[in-house]
């Protein structure tokens, strides 16, 4: 608050001293040079900045300079293709297909098709009909009472407090108008979850809105929140994608008095999701709590989700399932490049096994101890085209998620602001001031609108490719350059054989 009272003053002061230079010239310069002699002498007296101890007055041209370098990189210096986290080319993609504006580009690739890793699909010369409606996958394995039709794509795990209100009740809207469902994230469910979209009832290691008060799993008020209409299935988050084996964050400056109230826990401090859940400790444990859950829920489809660590620790929850006859509906694989609003920078960068790499070990693993037929794949990462679809299902998944793209169908323009409170579009901030530049009547559509042209783009993919079933993709139909060669995916990670690993264990 004291940056922004101090930053206005400045401005409205060199205003008004340019003012005075056009109309009263001789005292407009006089202004202005006070102005100068006493920025100089502040400078040179204070102790904090020895940029600016050495260099009064013109060393605050550095901090101005940083202050602006992200938005003068991303508006001037990076080109369409290498922006990161999500380059111009992919935010262009989103953005026209949430306004339904021109969704052609002009004079082929920009891709180097040389370039290592990269990737293209196999078309057919003989394309199927492209289907009228996109078709939807069941998910809820043998123990499941209420399975769910989910759409192909979906909304993933974004928190309120993470994001706005006027955030989460678009996204909701969006979600209810075309069908398809809206992960709440590890927040708890507010009041903006509840507009008549489908929800995925997120609960993560603080077991925030179903916890005790010393920050346990609460049995009562998660039955109570697993009961509510609108949730149609329940995800436990293990860990996710940007910060694996750390947990949550939510700065207390987002954390205001009713995002308080829905998660329990005081308001106005630093919110910390512990690294790991206290109520299991390993794989069997695991399993039991997913039971305890679903009997909780009476019954509706139950999965966990997770960034994957150690091959041995998830192998080890497969063999379980196996032992105990335990397995939940679905599971939701998160790769290392997730988003999130706040993490170490350390966790965000070198923890965590890669998005491609992750999904093919865990259909293989499953399809090895034959567990795939009962348990679907959900899967989230950098997907924001209908080519990131075709590819996930070709690997093995069976729905795929977006946080953010869904974010920038809203109006993000990556300005890197989501931990601040200060994001200028009101995606991620709680400041009345912020927040009301969203406006939810008009925002809701372009998520829709978004979920419709990334399945009508998939579609005509899919019928590109010759197929008119799902069960017909697989990872022959994906190459990747690699050196010299291009392979497909079936010969750089070759199906596994169901049941494999039973039968190594029999023999």
């Amino acid at each position: 608050m004291r940056e922004a009272i101090k930053f206005t003053f400045i401005a409205l002061f060199i205003v008004g001293v340019i003012i005075c230079i056009i109309i009263w010239p001789k005292y407009g310069f006089s202004a202005l040079a006070l102005l100068l002699f006493g920025i100089g002498i502040y400078d040179l007296v204070q102790k904090k900045h020895t940029i600016l101890r050495n260099f009064p007055v013109i060393g605050h041209m550095r901090y101005l300079l940083e202050m602006l370098g992200p938005e003068i990189h991303q508006y001037f210096v990076e080109n369409d293709t290498d922006g990161t986290p999500i380059d111009r080319n992919h935010r262009g993609y989103i953005y026209e297909r949430a306004k339904h504006q021109n969704e052609t580009h002009p004079f082929g690739t920009e891709l180097n098709v040389e370039e290592e890793n990269y990737k293209w699909m196999q078309h057919s010369i003989y394309p199927a009909e492209k289907l009228d409606t996109p078709p939807r996958v069941q998910i809820g394995g043998p123990d499941c009472k209420h399975p769910y039709s989910a759409s192909l794509f979906n909304i993933s795990a974004m928190s309120f407090g993470a994001l706005s209100s006027n955030a989460v009740e678009a996204l909701n809207l969006g979600a209810r108008a075309g069908n398809f469902f809206h992960d709440t994230g590890e927040g708890g469910i507010s009041p903006y979850h509840r507009k008549g979209g489908d929800l995925v009832y997120e609960v993560g290691t603080g077991y925030f809105g179903c916890r005790t008060d010393d920050g346990r799993f609460d049995p009562g008020l998660f039955k109570e929140k697993a009961a509510y209409p609108e949730v149609k299935m329940i995800e436990l988050k293990i860990s996710q994608g940007a910060k694996p084996g750390h947990g949550g964050v939510l700065p207390a400056a987002k954390n205001n008095e009713e995002i308080a109230k829905i998660r329990g826990v005081k308001p106005h401090t630093k919110i910390l999701s512990p690294p790991g859940h206290k109520e299991f400790s390993d794989a069997e444990g695991l399993l039991k709590f997913i039971k305890k859950m679903r009997d909780l829920s009476d019954g509706k489809p139950i999965g966990f989700k997770l960034c994957i660590g150690s091959r041995k620790e998830f192998t080890d929850i497969c063999e379980k399932m196996v032992e105990t006859g335990i397995k939940p509906d679905f599971i939701t694989v998160d790769g290392s490049e997730g988003g999130t609003g706040a993490a170490p920078i350390d966790f965000s960068n070198y923890v965590g096994m890669p998005w491609e790499k992750a999904l093919v070990f865990v259909v293989d693993t499953l399809n090895a101890y034959d567990l795939k037929k009962d348990i679907k794949v959900l899967t989230a990462t950098k997907i924001f085209t209908a080519f990131d679809v075709f590819k996930a299902f070709c690997i093995g998944a069976d729905v795929c998620n977006s946080a953010r793209g869904m974010m920038l169908a809203l109006g993000c323009i990556q300005a890197l602001r989501c931990d601040t409170n200060k994001c200028p579009t009101g995606i991620t901030s709680n400041k009345a001031s912020l927040r009301r530049g969203l406006v939810v009547a008009d925002k809701w559509k372009r998520v829709r609108n978004y979920h419709q042209e990334i399945l009508n783009d998939f579609l005509e993919l899919f019928a590109a490719a010759g197929c008119s079933s799902l069960q017909e993709l697989d990872r022959n139909l994906i190459y990747k350059r690699v050196g010299k060669e291009l392979k497909t995916y079936e010969e750089l990670y070759p199906t596994m054989p169901a049941g494999s690993a039973l039968k190594q264990h029999i023999s």
